[in-house]
Order: C-alpha cells, then sequence, then structure tokens
C-alpha cells in the first residue's frame, strides 16, 4: 500500500510539466510563420515557453497560411516539484507530511500544423486574423527517488523509480487575434482557448493533454523599422486555467511574457535572440490540492535565425530556429528547448 503510494508520488511531476507542455505544444504553432519580409512574427502557448516572439504583433497579408512546427523539449527537476505534481495528480487523498529527494527526467517530440486565415475587411480598425492547432507528438518521463514521511501513524522510507511514455495527439487550441500599424508600431491583442480532446490518463506520468480547459488572453507590442531591419516585440499574457475533474485539482492564474529582439540583415536574413519569463500569480486550489499555493516560475533566453524566400508570385515561405535555456525556475521543471518553423503564407504586394 505504502509502496503503492510512493511510486504515485514519484511520477506526478511528469504530468503536469507535459500538461502544460501539451497545451504549449497544441499553441505553438498557431502564430508562428511571416507574411512579408519586413513583416515576420513568432507565436506560441497555453502557454508554452516561446510560444511568442520576434514581429508578434507586425500586420499580416490577407488570406490563408500555414505552419508546420517541430518542437523538442527536454526537461528535469528536484523533488519538491515531483511530490507537489504527484499529490496533485489525486493518488493520495489523504494530507502527508514527508521529505522526498528525487530526480524527474522528461522529453517531448512534437510536431504541430496551424492554419490561420487573416481577414482583409478590417475589425474595429484591425487585422483580424483566426486559427486552430492540430499537435501529434512522444513523450517519456522518468522519475527515481527516495521518500520518508509519514501516512498517518506510520512512518516509512521507501525508495524506487517510474517511467512512462506515450504517442498520440494533444489538446486542440483555437486562437483569434487583432492587429494595429502605426507606422513602425504595432500593436495586438488576442484569445486563446483549448479543448481538451488530447492524450491524457490522470495515473500516467507522460501525457500530451492538459487534462482540462484553460483561457488566455493579453497584449503585445512590436517595433519594426524597415529601413533599418531593427526589430523588437513583447506580449504579456494571463492564463485561467478551469478545474481538473480527473484529479480535482486547479493550477492557479498565470503571468507569462515573451520577447524578441532581432536586426534583419537583408530582406530574407533576420539574426537575434528571444526570450521568456513565466510567473504564476495566485496559488493552486480545489479538493485534490494537498500541498498549498504553490507558485512556480521560469525564465529561459537563447539565439534566433529565420529566412524567408519567394515559393511563387503569389507566396513565400520562411524558415526559423530558436532555442532556449530555461534557468531561476522554482516549483517546476527546468531545462531547454529548441523549435524549427516552416510556415507557407501569403507573399507581400511588392514580392508579387
Amino acid at each position: 500500500m505504502i509502496r503503492k503510494a510512493a511510486r504515485g508520488l514519484l511520477g506526478a511531476i511528469q504530468q503536469v510539466r507535459r500538461g502544460r507542455l501539451a497545451c504549449a505544444l497544441l499553441f505553438s504553432a498557431v502564430l508562428g510563420m511571416p507574411n512579408s519580409a519586413p513583416r515576420r512574427r513568432r507565436r506560441r502557448e497555453l502557454w508554452v515557453p516561446g510560444f511568442f516572439g520576434s514581429l508578434a504583433a507586425a500586420p499580416l497579408q490577407p488570406g490563408w497560411s500555414v505552419a508546420t512546427i517541430y518542437y523538442h523539449t527536454t526537461v528535469d527537476a528536484g523533488g519538491d516539484v515531483a511530490f507537489a505534481r504527484q499529490v496533485a495528480r489525486g493518488n493520495i487523498r489523504t494530507n502527508f507530511a514527508g521529505n522526498l529527494r528525487a530526480v524527474l527526467d522528461a522529453d517531448a517530440n512534437i510536431g504541430f500544423v496551424s492554419p490561420s486565415y487573416t481577414f482583409a475587411s478590417r475589425v474595429f480598425g484591425g487585422q483580424l486574423t483566426i486559427a486552430a492547432l492540430a499537435a501529434y507528438g512522444h513523450t517519456v518521463g522518468a522519475v527515481d527517488a527516495t521518500l520518508t514521511g509519514a501516512l498517518g501513524p506510520i512512518g516509512f522510507t521507501v525508495s524506487g523509480s517510474a517511467s512512462d511514455s506515450v504517442t498520440g495527439f494533444g489538446d486542440l487550441p483555437l486562437f483569434a487575434n487583432l492587429r494595429w500599424n502605426a507606422g513602425v508600431h504595432n500593436y495586438m491583442t488576442y484569445v486563446t482557448g483549448n479543448i481538451p480532446i488530447g492524450n491524457y490518463e490522470a495515473r500516467r506520468l507522460a501525457n500530451l493533454g492538459i487534462g482540462h480547459s484553460a483561457l488566455d488572453g493579453g497584449f503585445g507590442y512590436t517595433y519594426f523599422n524597415e529601413k533599418t531591419g531593427n526589430e523588437f516585440s513583447a506580449v504579456l499574457g494571463f492564463t485561467y486555467n478551469f478545474e481538473n475533474h480527473h484529479t480535482d485539482y486547479q493550477n492557479g492564474i498565470d503571468m507569462h511574457l515573451d520577447w524578441g529582439l532581432s536586426k534583419f540583415l537583408t530582406k530574407q536574413w533576420q539574426l537575434g535572440v528571444v526570450g521568456y519569463a513565466y510567473q504564476q500569480l495566485t496559488g493552486d486550489s480545489g479538493a485534490g490540492n494537498r500541498v498549498g499555493g504553490f507558485e512556480s516560475r521560469v525564465f529561459g533566453i537563447g539565439p534566433q535565425v529565420g529566412y524567408i524566400f519567394p515559393l511563387d508570385n503569389h507566396h513565400q515561405g520562411y524558415l526559423n530556429l530558436k532555442g532556449y535555456k530555461e534557468f531561476e525556475a522554482e516549483h517546476r521543471a527546468e531545462g531547454w528547448n529548441v523549435w524549427l518553423t516552416f510556415s507557407i503564407s501569403p507573399a507581400p504586394p511588392h514580392r508579387q
């Protein structure tokens, strides 16, 4: 009985990290494609670290676009993360006090396809874009741990390991944004939500769905000077998580900031840096919460390179490679991730 409970405690982190990731994955591709040589932008989220990036608020060419994304992440974490997340999964339904020394290792390889449509007609004076994202991939998680504690009057020490893997589809996120342009200044507001249909099992360490619904919204700004090639973008967003009815657990409200700084060396080549900051604003809750608020945070930074090229008289392609190294994580797994994006979109008038 105790050993069974211990195994439950050991696995939790992966479900949550994969859960956030999954949605992240889902949204990662949504806005990851450029629409003009001097106007590209990146996005990602519910919330996946790195969802938004350079030219996030830049104007787009009207019409259909499609983005494909390969996403890889590798993370590890300490005992408090594994301990808390496992409890959050609901495998233990009683208050537990103890000490867990654990090492978590997890990675995921996800592919995304994201069709989007930008309307020619103005809405509130801005450009309206709608998008959806389909995700399919493979994720693996493993935990080695030693647990010392007590369940009621019974004290114990247990060592063990557990691992899981899953291949399948993620949740389905839907997205809408409005963009406004004023010379070198560009503004954007967005809203998104997920349909929780991804591969998810509450007692499994690895998942591709998050097991609950969520809503996310925020605002973005892009400075882009076509003459100098200098660009800076930042997007601030907030995520509200609904309760996971599989575990009676509800994650708190998240705040996330994505940014990108780049230089267009030519009309085709782009070099720069990207980063993100994540901070949970309110504590976790729900009947399944046995560990308190457990607010988490993480930061990430890394390089990016992009290349735009014509496909025909009416369409252009865009390749972008970027990577992040995470640091200062608290109550959350930490590691690195890489994004490779290929998108096809309408070419700007001067390319036709």
